[in-house]
């Protein structure tokens, strides 16, 4: 089974004898159903693939086709001019450099068509192109537009001043497809993010947003059924390798792989960790190493704001389609980006707008995320992360108060004395990315008829209750015996007796750097 890891060109695959994923039912759903789209999907999930595909259609090239769901249902000898555009392949760190950079691909694309511009603005030559091509093939054109953010997030750690340029330049560019509609007989913009319309897309009041469209939730990446039965051989292959039956490897690869959403209902896998699990045969974070989000990990360090990755958040269909990257809303951000899926999609209490259930889609992202997180709030090496986790592992199942101590203060131990916060929630924040990364199903912030508990995690038989005390500065031991005292005042275990489970109290105190904790067993 050849698998076209790392291919974005959809005639090398059909051409080649790689495997394809059949989108066609989907894509001719679309072209047949309006003119002016978009569609917003993460990195690494079939994009670029998808408008490959798209352009292959749209120039007749009907022999790539055969055996696929499209080969019979369209007019192959209906061809048109198509123009593609990737913002990857066009110098674009400033409003300047796009200007130049898209004045001179809009050029090669013309010669390639025996054309001469006139024009010298980038968003005139657009036009001016779109014109022509028309005029001169007596079709009307198709605009392909791949990575239509790229200028915008390469630019997010930077000035927003050279933002606002980048948006102004795309704003004014992206207009021309509003002008020159009667010319245009088809439009597909993609990208990662969904910028609000008014940043960018003021101009282009016809487009249609399917990004969160049910029909449209599996136009990239792969579902269930397209998994077992597009990849049947590779399946039993690694079966056989890893010595485990087909319906156990499959739950794996669910665990691992599964669970983008756009609709809360159509669960899919990312197509550059499948194909990459299939070759290598191993459970690794293949999508998550492509691209460490390092902006992602400090926005939401700076925040202290871990909870969105620990547990499900809900927001509004109108608030998810109005990023904004002067604010960086992280529940958007994070959605967008592809390490928080739609869970479950709902009508409020009037049924007039939708509430979207958002979490982390699977074990590579959650596992990955967490690692990196634990490692910029603990300024502790990522590839030592593994290690600490079956250390405290054992600890905390054991009950080993002393080894668990020692490793906490490790974890500590290089934090730059300005890194640390002087306040309760960071060391709080910090706690639960540690629990969650070593696995345990961990509960923040849990409301009682008495309180609220700090944490509570399980591990099968383990159930652990938490509470975290924090000062400045002063003895570390009475903070220990204020959060056990709490604990126990508060009976915040109640809830968790009538159960076979060895239930333990865990305090943990920070009195500025000195670190200490104390760990009890309960008698059930």
């Amino acid at each position: 089974m050849k698998l076209p890891i790392g291919i974005q060109t959809f005639s090398d695959i059909q051409r080649n004898g790689y495997v394809y994923v059949d989108k066609t039912r989907e894509i001719h759903r679309m072209i047949n159903r309006g003119k002016v789209f978009f569609l917003s999907r993460p990195r690494r999930f079939g994009k670029s693939l998808l408008i490959s595909t798209l352009e292959a259609i749209f120039k007749g090239e009907k022999a790539l086709f055969e055996g696929l769901y499209i080969a019979d249902k369209i007019d192959w000898n209906e061809w048109y001019p198509v123009i593609k555009l990737d913002w990857g392949g066009i110098s674009h760190f400033s409003a300047a450099q796009m200007e130049e950079g898209t004045a001179i691909h809009l050029k090669r694309i013309a010669a390639s068509h025996d054309i001469t511009l006139e024009q010298t603005r980038a968003s005139d030559r657009f036009e001016e192109l779109i014109d022509i091509l028309h005029q001169q093939t007596g079709r009307q054109v198709v605009v392909l537009v791949d990575e239509y953010d790229m200028p915008i997030l390469d630019a997010l750690d930077g000035p927003v001043e050279i933002i606002d340029e980048i948006r102004k330049f795309l704003q004014s560019f992206y207009k021309v497809l509003k002008t020159a509609d009667e010319h245009l007989r088809f439009v597909f913009l993609t990208g990662v993010s969904k910028f609000s319309k008014v940043s960018i897309f003021s101009g282009l009041n016809n487009l249609n947003d399917i990004t969160l469209d049910a029909e449209y939730a599996a136009l990239c990446g792969y579902t269930q059924d397209e998994l077992e039965r597009y990849f049947d051989s590779a399946i039993d292959e690694m079966a056989l390798a890893q010595q485990r039956s087909r319906q156990d490897l499959l739950e794996r690869i669910r665990y691992w792989y599964n669970g983008f959403s756009w609709d809360g209902v159509t669960p899919v896998y990312n197509p550059f960790s499948t194909l990459l699990l299939f070759s290598k045969k191993i459970f690794r974070d293949y999508w998550f190493e492509t691209g460490t989000p390092t902006f992602l990990v400090n926005i939401i360090k700076e925040r202290n704001d871990v909870k969105v990755l620990l547990e499900p958040v809900e927001i509004n269909d109108s608030n998810l389609d109005s990023f904004d990257y002067r604010t960086l809303d992280t529940k958007i951000l994070l959605f967008q980006t592809g390490y928080l899926a739609v869970k479950q999609v709902i009508k409020d209490h009037f049924g007039e707008k939708l509430i979207y259930t958002l979490g982390v889609p699977n074990e590579e992202v959650r596992s990955a995320m967490l690692e990196y997180l634990t490692s910029s709030f603990a300024a502790y090496p990522v590839s030592d992360t593994a290690i600490m986790r079956g250390r405290m592992m054992g600890q905390l199942f054991d009950g080993d108060v002393s080894g668990l101590e020692r490793n906490i203060r490790e974890l500590f131990a290089g934090i730059p004395n300005q890194l640390h916060l002087p306040c309760e929630a960071y060391y709080h924040s910090l706690l639960l990315l540690w629990l969650n990364m070593l696995g345990f199903d961990v509960q923040a912030e849990v409301s009682t008829d008495k309180g609220r508990i700090d944490a509570v995690w399980t591990w099968e038989d383990r159930v652990v209750i938490a509470e975290v005390k924090y000062a400045v500065k002063g003895r570390v031991g009475p903070l220990l015996k204020k959060a056990m005292a709490q604990i126990r005042k508060q009976c915040y275990y109640e809830r968790y007796n009538g159960v076979k489970r060895r239930i333990a109290l865990l305090a943990i105190g920070f009195a500025g750097k000195d670190i200490s904790c104390r760990m009890t067993e309960l008698a059930v």
